[in-house]
């Protein structure tokens, strides 16, 4: 969706804007630029920056919302803050079937999990948009991209990153790290002065990051360790205490190591994840409270809910338990940890993510089947597996047929396998 808006609206621009510009008489206070796309929300830090790159750049601003699934709240009244703002136009796209599809899945395939714990959120919603922002500037004819992360976060990275990969002529304005602004107080001063309208909603205590995955919390009392997240600070997810006192059973269909139905119903990718997000939160699955290390240095402590992928990893792990030979598993899972890593970084663009991911796809070609869970008041748990590349065997497996499986051969692999024991034993 593309909005943009006619004579009328730009007359509306806000006349500080205007003498702005006529002061710097096209050229602005760091640099001159021609055509500026910035990463917009329409919260008071993007709000400021819209003015701010048209004060300090002399350029005009095209602002850029993507649709990654954080609801049509955050979407409300983008275009009134936009042009209000001094903004000359608002490309609004909807990402949500690209997020999920070609970055959220091949993460889910590859097993990538950050630091133990974390489903990779933010990480993997940063190189979507930051790709649909490079497309937009092409189309526009800018000549920067911006953004409003803090110089202290992983964000700033990703995004950046990914920009350098799909077009290095871009250049990158990041203001958190050029201007004299140093929190909320002097970016609410900042809109005074320039007759900005900023958002009159009551500030959250906390730093929410919402998209299809998951939904992220920081600040306030998380930012000490020791202290346990309020109850009411979760938003897409019931207390386990509070869940139905009845499990609940989920079958999940998978196909080369992807989902793709929910209880026998065949879902497009980000239809399948809102189902499972809403059958996992009912249950309080996904609730995860991690201290990570962040890629500048710093640790941090965040609460994430990601009640479907909770569920999505499960089922796909517990069916390559059938699909998988040992020594497949266990470099796919040596892989994972890499490949997490490198989609935590912001290096989703990297040859060597690309790689693995064309190995991840090669070896979950037989992961197909489905899983059976059994959910109940936050916890997950497989009820049954299925598939018809099985790699077990009831015939072998079984205690009471030895047609297959001679235990009698288990006394030589024993002995031959316990050579260097053995050897070491005697030593001593």
């Amino acid at each position: 969706m593309d909005i943009s808006f006619g004579e009328a609206s730009m007359e509306s621009l806000s006349l500080q804007s205007e003498r702005e510009m006529e002061k710097s008489n096209g050229k602005g206070l760091l640099g001159q630029l021609k055509k500026v796309v910035l990463a917009y929300s329409g919260g008071l830090d993007t709000s400021v920056i819209v003015p701010w790159l048209r004060e300090n750049y002399g350029c005009e601003v095209v602002c850029f919302t993507a649709d990654v699934g954080q609801g049509m709240k955050e979407l409300k009244g983008l275009e009134k803050k936009a042009i209000a703002s001094g903004a000359s136009k608002l490309v609004v796209k909807d990402l949500r079937e690209e997020f999920v599809k070609d970055f959220i899945f091949p993460c889910l395939r590859a097993g990538a999990i950050y630091e133990r714990k974390y489903l990779l959120g933010t990480s993997m919603a940063r190189p979507v948009i930051a790709k649909a922002m490079v497309d937009v500037a092409n189309e526009v004819g800018a000549d920067a991209v911006s953004h409003g992360c803090t110089g202290k976060g992983n964000d700033q990275v990703r995004f950046e990153l990914a920009f350098f990969a799909l077009n290095p002529n871009l250049k990158v304005v990041a203001p958190w790290r050029e201007w004299d602004i140093t929190g909320r107080q002097d970016a609410i001063q900042y809109a005074k002065d320039h007759n900005i309208p900023i958002p009159v909603t009551k500030e959250s205590i906390y730093s929410r990051d919402a998209n299809l995955w998951h939904l992220s919390h920081e600040g306030d009392v998380l930012e000490d360790p020791a202290n346990e997240p309020k109850k009411e600070m979760y938003m897409i997810s019931t207390d386990p205490e509070d869940a139905p006192n009845q499990p609940e059973y989920v079958e999940i269909g998978i196909v080369g190591g992807v989902p793709v139905s929910v209880n026998g119903q065949v879902l497009s990718p980000p239809s399948l994840l809102a189902k499972v997000n809403e059958i996992g939160g009912k249950h309080g699955i996904g609730r995860i409270d991690m201290v990570e290390n962040r890629l500048v240095g710093m640790k941090s402590r965040g609460v994430y809910e990601t009640p479907g992928g909770t569920i999505l990893f499960a089922a796909t792990r517990e069916l390559e338990s059938l699909t998988l030979d040992r020594e497949t598993i266990q470099v796919k899972d040596s892989l994972a940890l890499k490949y997490a890593e490198l989609v935590y970084a912001g290096r989703w663009f990297d040859p060597l993510r690309e790689s693995m991911d064309a190995f991840m796809e090669k070896i979950t070609e037989t992961t197909t089947g489905s899983v059976t869970l059994k959910l109940y008041k936050g916890s997950v748990h497989v009820a049954g597996r299925r598939s018809l590349y099985s790699l077990y065997r009831e015939d072998i497996s079984s205690f009471e047929n030895g047609q297959i499986y001679n235990q009698a051969d288990a006394a030589g692999f024993i002995r031959l396998y316990g050579l260097p024991t053995r050897v070491r034993a005697m030593l001593h």
